[in-house]
């Protein structure tokens, strides 16, 4: 099942982040950011705990740095869909399939940081394209959204993300020490 996708006035208290207050400017720069804070963030999260799950259905760091890497290369192809075409609709991610299926768990950090930093430059890259910030696309029936969103959405998910691989990393629970 599909969750529905934020609101264009969206809110999101644990990351202090609000649409309706982020201008394109400032979701850039953040977009920016992300990679730098995507390995400090998985830099500083201990080996043991890297690949391990905090606790079922809750993703562990490298898999949290992937799902970065896909929201990227997802917004860049949502934002030239929108660019380009006229009101398409977007593909749903399937975030925990594709997590499970191309075993994020198991990837190796570095190359998904090199990967994350290449789909932020092309996301950032698209952004300067974008001419017509009154363009809107939709996933679900009724969920329609623009570019501005579109822009603002990858800023909240590289924020709240990294955010995550932090909070995965000091929950996360101990190895089984031998006996």
């Amino acid at each position: 099942m599909l969750g529905t996708l934020a609101a264009e006035d969206f809110h999101c208290a644990p990351c202090a982040l609000s649409y309706a207050e982020l201008g394109v400017p400032e979701a850039v720069r953040i977009i920016g950011e992300v990679p730098v804070n995507a390995r400090a963030a998985l830099e500083a999260t201990p080996a043991p705990v890297l690949r391990r799950r905090p606790e079922p259905g809750i993703w562990c760091a490298l898999e949290y740095a992937c799902h970065l890497r896909d929201v990227y290369v997802t917004s860049t192809i949502r934002l030239y869909r929108t660019r380009t075409e006229d009101r398409p609709v977007l593909e749903p991610m399937l975030n925990d399939l594709r997590a499970a299926r191309f075993q994020y768990a198991g990837t190796i950090p570095e190359a998904v940081l090199g990967e994350l930093e290449a789909a932020v430059d092309g996301c950032l890259a698209e952004i300067e394209r974008v001419r017509d910030w009154d363009r809107t696309a939709s996933r679900l029936p009724g969920e329609v959204r623009g570019t501005r969103w579109l822009v603002r959405q990858a800023a909240h998910e590289g924020v709240h993300h990294v955010r995550d691989i932090r909070e995965v990393s000091r929950s996360a629970p101990e190895p089984p020490r031998p006996a």
